[in-house]
């Protein structure tokens, strides 16, 4: 099988990529953070004129340039040489402003490292923390900068750096979270058309087979035996119906919710986000009434786990007549009360007798459905005794 050009999840996460740095997302917020560039400006007016001033406003400009076109490309892998080219030349302004803005062009130094964290990831926190000393100590050793050590300028590089690493961190999980999503999304529905081929092959192969050959009988013996064909014309026409009414259950049957097909989509979900699952093995044990009731229970917690938990684990255990999904996130809120999906779901159970109770702590939130036990008929019953 040939490999399709691009991978799915690489194009959702380049999808996603482009809506965040596309058009003029690209340029406004970091665009906004350069208003303290105004600090080199100020330094580049006390400290040069003439000719040196002007180069020192060119160099400012210049830097402002390198660095909004840089920092989309830390998110694309494709354009990494361009972003280190970039990079290396911010820091050959930086060295050159230094010498017409004074200490005034170590303010550079706030915005390489923004794109340092942008474009490394966690393996970037070394370049950082040459960046917070070079900030700190060059002061240090320039007689004309004070001779004293920035601990202002410092410090405001590393929490900069450090706040920064944060917010791409959150945008980069997200990213991720949304191409795994849509790659689950994908594989679920390739899997479903697979699985429809291959049942209504199996359903309709026979049925036609067995109403070709019946046809074939009833024309042949159309001549010669006229009441003999009447007959397989109308095991023909129940056949038909028959198979009419299975294929009409076979695709209502894929609208339906079961519990292994809950689990398994939930199993995708809960790793995707990240969240460790513990489910259990087999359904046998579950009683067939309670399996529709019991999917739609592991659809709305599975979500709610996603969605509101924050959780680390999920686990999910199951019984003849009952179901329970807990998590070691952080509950709900005092006093939030149920939402609509859990009062949705409590009126769903309530129908088919059952109820929904849930355990709310201040770590871990559970959820358990139960049904009713099946009543016994009195002969059953009187036969139970008997025996």
């Amino acid at each position: 099988m040939t490999k399709p050009a691009d991978d799915p999840a690489d194009v959702s996460l380049q999808e996603a990529t482009r809506m965040w740095g596309g058009g003029w997302r690209r340029y406004f917020f970091p665009a906004f953070w350069l208003v303290y560039l105004g600090q080199a400006v100020d330094g580049v007016s006390k400290h040069s004129h003439g000719a040196g001033a002007v180069i020192g406003y060119v160099i400012v400009g210049a830097f402002a340039a390198c660095y909004l076109a840089a920092l989309p490309m830390g998110w694309d892998s494709r354009m990494t040489r361009t972003f280190w080219t970039l990079y290396v030349l911010e820091i050959g302004l930086t060295v050159a402003e230094a010498f017409l803005a004074g200490q005034d062009a170590l303010v550079f130094c706030v915005y390489i490292a923004v794109l340092t964290v942008a474009g490394r990831r966690t393996s970037g926190i070394p370049l950082v923390a040459v960046l917070v000393v070079a900030t700190g100590l060059v002061p240090r050793f320039v007689p004309s900068w004070g001779s004293k050590i920035d601990w202002d300028g410092a410090l405001t590089v590393f929490l900069v750096a450090f706040a920064m690493f944060g917010f791409f961190m959150i945008i980069r999980s997200n990213v991720e979270l949304t191409a795994a999503r849509s790659e689950v999304a994908r594989l679920a529905a390739e899997n479903e058309r697979t699985r429809i081929a291959r049942d209504l092959h199996d359903l309709l192969g026979h049925s036609l087979t067995t109403i070709t050959v019946k046809a074939g009988l009833a024309r042949r013996l159309s001549t010669r035996d006229p009441e003999r064909a009447a007959e397989e014309i109308a095991a023909v026409e129940q056949l038909s119906r028959r198979t009419l009414v299975e294929v009409r259950a076979a695709v209502a049957g894929y609208r339906e919710v079961t519990l292994a097909g809950e689990l398994a989509s939930a199993r995708e979900v809960l790793r995707a986000a990240g969240i460790d699952t513990s489910m259990p093995g087999a359904i046998d044990a579950v009683d067939v009434d309670a399996v529709e009731p019991f999917g739609w229970v592991v659809r709305e917690a599975v979500t709610n786990v996603v969605r509101h938990s924050r959780a680390e684990h999920c686990t999910i255990t199951v019984g003849k007549r009952w179901i329970e999904i807990a998590d070691d996130g952080r509950g709900n809120l005092p006093g939030s009360g149920a939402g609509h999906g859990l009062v949705g779901l409590g009126e769903r159970l309530a129908a088919v007798g059952g109820t929904v109770t849930t355990r709310n702590a201040l770590r871990g939130f559970t959820l358990r459905a139960e049904l009713a036990p099946i009543v016994a008929a009195p002969a059953e019953q009187a036969q139970a005794v008997d025996a």
